[in-house]
């Protein structure tokens, strides 16, 4: 779909439409681009044989859950974080791949790329999304609506992949444009008919209404996103929240002044891993903090980060869950040291010889590593994990994952990179 919210709703973008920004998309400087079903698009590309069928990536064990479907999928009924045994019972013909985490970070990078090419103020979400601010385009490149259609188009032809574009004069818009227009579409809301568009929508569809607040809302007869729009602030800050409150009232009234922010750094980077069945061999639980510590240390470095809490999590299998933590004196990205820290958690939470469904490692309080100042301790080298671990970054990027590893473990899984 290529349209334009109008009074009445949504009509096709014609070929008169002006490209130069000079039509209804003058002020609307904000994209946001959604990749469709990337993980199951690009295992479609992998996969000649995939060819026609319907696409699920997943877990294939007992416990795996769905990560990604396409919309043959989907018309099943499929979608994510269902338990992959119930989605092959409404889609038994799909083919299912395991997630190839590598493979999609290439494929989002290379996307990311085209991005950056019109724009340097690109703020990625996550592998599949980012949100851009064109302003700066426009002399260039043309109106709004010709640089969404142009990314597309870009993404498309090079990639081999679609993508729905959102096109509109605040972030919050964009973004719940580019849903509206899924899959492989372009939707532009001007600023004249925001209201037009928000106001029939469920107040589900706001950012930050978890079912908690919607039962809130329903309470005062609130179900709608007009409804919430005609609601006074006072009554939704007493109700949901001075903070809540307040952002709801704007956003209600397509108000978002939040700005496109360029590569945000992450403040924490982690790392989990659900068994297929649950495991309580101290051992086996010590292995896995080893490979997830290496995996965060390696993200961190990539990164050019560096964090000095390490948290651990621990998942029962009745699905109670514990997390500990530690600060360290000093900032690090080693995986000896964040290994070491999560497996004195593991000791110290009573839970050591316990069923575990889920582990995870987490590295918190991350700064840019050249903010973080290191102390040598007496006698310490300066050259020594740090520089092992960056030389099986060189040789893992070179010959792929699994051709340098820890004595330790005797088995990595391919897809962690």
């Amino acid at each position: 779909m290529r349209g334009v919210v109008a009074p009445g709703g949504i009509v096709p973008l014609g070929a008169d439409f002006p490209a130069d920004g000079s039509g209804p998309d003058a002020d609307c400087h904000i994209l946001h681009l959604d990749m469709d079903a990337f993980f199951a698009s690009v295992e479609r590309l992998r996969h000649p044989e995939a060819r026609g069928r319907p696409v699920i990536v997943g877990g294939t064990g007992p416990r795996g859950v769905v990560s990604s479907a396409d919309y043959l999928a989907r018309a099943r009924g499929v979608h994510s974080a269902m338990p992959m045994t119930r989605a092959m019972r409404l889609c038994p013909e799909a083919l299912v791949y395991p997630p190839d985490g590598r493979a999609y970070r290439q494929a989002s990078e290379a996307v990311m790329d085209i991005l950056r090419s019109v724009t340097p103020l690109v703020q990625p979400l996550s592998l599949d999304e980012a949100f851009l601010d064109v302003s700066g385009a426009r002399r260039r490149l043309g109106g709004p609506v010709r640089i969404a259609a142009m990314i597309r188009e870009r993404v498309r032809a090079e990639q081999r992949l679609t993508c729905s574009v959102g096109v509109a004069a605040t972030r919050f818009t964009a973004k719940l444009a580019s849903t509206h227009c899924k899959p492989d579409g372009l939707l532009l809301v001007p600023t004249a008919h925001v209201r037009g568009f928000l106001d029939p929508l469920p107040v589900g569809a706001l950012p930050g209404v978890g079912d908690r607040t919607e039962q809130t809302l329903s309470r005062l007869g609130v179900r709608t996103v007009g409804q919430l729009a005609r609601q006074e602030p006072d009554l939704l800050r007493m109700e949901l929240g001075t903070k809540a409150g307040t952002r709801l009232a704007e956003l209600a009234r397509g108000v978002d002044p939040s700005p496109v922010v360029p590569e945000t750094p992450d403040k924490s980077v982690g790392s989990e891993e659900t068994f297929d069945e649950d495991v309580a061999e101290p051992e086996v639980v010590d292995r896995e903090l080893l490979r997830l510590s290496e995996k965060v240390a390696r993200r961190l470095r990539a990164s050019g980060q560096m964090g000095r809490t390490v948290s651990l999590k621990l998942r029962r299998g009745d699905f109670s869950t514990i997390t500990r933590s530690r600060t360290l004196p000093e900032s690090t990205d080693v995986a000896r040291e964040i290994s070491a820290v999560a497996r004195e958690l593991y000791t110290a939470s009573g839970l050591r010889g316990v069923p575990l469904r889920l582990v995870g490692v987490r590295v918190e309080g991350v700064i840019p590593a050249e903010r973080a100042h290191r102390q040598l301790a007496l006698g310490e080298e300066e050259s020594g994990w740090r520089d092992v671990e960056r030389v099986m970054d060189r040789v893992t990027a070179r010959f792929g994952p699994g051709a340098i590893q820890s004595a330790v473990l005797v088995k990595r899984d391919e897809n962690d990179v």
